[in-house]
């Protein structure tokens, strides 16, 4: 195995990447939300879907860490009852895109021929059109709703994936120890879960973490609309779509939510660019 092989194994990428402040940081971010997402209901304020008309749109305090909304219910509440998706509903839109990116990438880029040449053209196809027109379309085909949307979300990212998976499979099958593999005998199915996923591993981490991101804007977007998660489910997407119905009864009510998916995106692109700078250090020395 060379010396760039080995540059690229991912116990190495992570190490590297961890000992970055900002990178910890951004893991210790996403740890404390996948905790919330999972414990919620042990650490909810006040339960987040229990209305007090008479309590709409109050102000920041004690009783209520992030006030109201329209309906009486605690932001705060809401806010990590929303967790939930944001965990959720990028894990879904990416699982789809690399069941579906991930074996057609490795195989195109090992096998070229037919699969290459069908794959790509439906790849291009598929990255000529805008993202979020494509999720809409199919959406509006499959109806409203997260399993719906995310899986939408994850038919637009494979093509994306795709390519990124092909690209690096085709450099490392140019490596010797894939024709001495493949010299001894070793079957495809081996040859590419054993030799060559691990060693296309850190770009493969890069864009996935860079696609949780983009899925949970998206998500964001698509509940904005209404085509997401649905009442009384709680999503930062929709919040944002209440504050902005409500924004002259309660100005401040865009902040949390706004600042929650902030910090969730940039978290996950700095985990990305991370794993990317750790891969170009260790290629290069």
């Amino acid at each position: 195995m060379t010396t760039a092989t080995r540059s690229a194994r991912p116990r190495h990428v992570l190490r590297s990447t961890l000992r970055r402040p900002s990178s910890a940081i951004a893991v210790g971010f996403i740890v404390a939300l996948v905790f919330f997402a999972i414990a919620g209901p042990l650490v909810y304020p006040h339960d987040p879907e229990a209305q007090n008309l008479g309590n709409r749109f109050a102000d920041v305090g004690f009783t209520h860490l992030l006030g109201t909304d329209e309906f009486g219910r605690d932001v705060a509440s809401r806010i990590i009852q929303a967790s939930r998706i944001a965990v959720v509903a990028p894990l879904i839109s990416v699982g789809v895109a690399l069941l579906i990116g991930l074996p057609l990438g490795l195989w195109a880029g090992l096998r070229r021929g037919v699969v290459d040449t069908v794959a790509g053209r439906l790849a291009d196809t598929i990255l000529s059109l805008p993202a979020l027109v494509g999720a809409l379309a199919i959406v509006a085909v499959l109806g409203p709703g997260l399993v719906n949307a995310m899986f939408a979300i994850g038919i637009i990212f494979a093509p994306g994936l795709f390519r990124v998976v092909r690209g690096a499979t085709l450099a490392v099958a140019e490596e010797t120890f894939v024709d001495s593999a493949v010299a001894i005998g070793s079957s495809t199915r081996r040859t590419l879960w054993v030799h060559i996923l691990p060693n296309i591993a850190a770009p493969l981490l890069v864009q996935v973490t860079i696609l949780m991101g983009v899925a949970l804007l998206v998500e964001a977007s698509l509940s904005f609309i209404g085509l997401g998660v649905q009442p009384p489910d709680a999503s930062w997407g929709s919040m944002l779509k209440a504050a902005y119905t409500n924004q002259f009864h309660s100005p401040f009510s865009v902040v949390p939510p706004g600042i929650a998916m902030v910090l969730t995106v940039l978290a996950f692109n700095t985990i990305g660019d991370s794993i990317r700078d750790a891969v170009g250090l260790r290629r290069r020395t």
